[in-house]
């Protein structure tokens, strides 16, 4: 089974995750299906992510998979390459994201750590659930370029949205970020020629017919 069928399967099997922080909305080639305002910043491949707390894992919870980290200037989502346990992706809103620290281990990969608080559907209660520990492990080539972009990234939206607090970050509207200058971002990046993350200087193609205007709607939503 190539990684799209996975996807596929997976996709199907987990509908009820569907709105939340478990196997986000995919266009066919894997890209995460935008909402409206969504810039792409880049996408990385040859990440090695981790992430606790995912109901239905084989592993108590854990799932470690490799695949591609993208990044805009709402979210963050991983898309693995091989679905692990019928988990494929993983949406981390920026607003919700805590605790981000760049790890550099003498014996182990360069790493981005830190803590995301899932999107809750709007009618159950936030408490209920639980906050997930993520790491982003950079197994190929450099991370200069994706680690500045990431960080300059989280300090602008939080600029933009200084009434944001972790304590208050559940009940906030993740797609507020949208409201943050990705240009300014841009202004500030620094190439690392060793890091193969890729810049998008442009949107990718095909994705203009669907867009999605929020986290918890569970049917197709197009939009132009």
């Amino acid at each position: 089974m190539d990684s799209r069928e996975g996807r596929k399967q997976a996709k199907t099997e987990n509908r009820g995750s569907e709105g939340m922080a478990v196997n986000p909305q995919l266009l066919p080639q894997g890209i995460p299906v935008p909402f409206i305002n969504e810039i792409l910043v880049l996408s990385r491949g040859g990440v090695e992510f981790h992430v606790d707390k995912i109901p239905g894992s084989q592993s108590g919870g854990h799932i470690k998979a490799r695949g591609t980290i993208y990044l805009s200037n709402i979210r963050m989502v991983f898309v693995a390459s091989k679905p692990v346990d019928n988990f494929y992706a993983f949406d981390m809103p920026l607003l919700y994201v805590s605790r981000e620290k760049f790890n550099q281990p003498i014996f182990h990969c360069n790493n981005i750590s830190g803590n995301v608080d899932p999107v809750v559907p709007d009618d159950q209660h936030w408490a209920l659930y639980a906050t997930h520990s993520f790491k982003i492990l950079f197994k190929e080539g450099g991370c200069g370029t994706y680690v500045t972009l990431f960080f300059n990234m989280m300090s602008t939206v939080r600029q933009y949205n200084q009434h944001m607090n972790a304590q208050a970050a559940p009940r906030v509207d993740p797609l507020q970020a949208s409201q943050t200058p990705v240009d300014e971002v841009m202004r500030q990046a620094y190439v690392d020629p060793n890091d193969p993350t890729r810049i998008f200087l442009q949107q990718p193609s095909g994705e203009s017919q669907l867009r999605r205007r929020t986290y918890h709607n569970r049917t197709e939503e197009g939009s132009i």
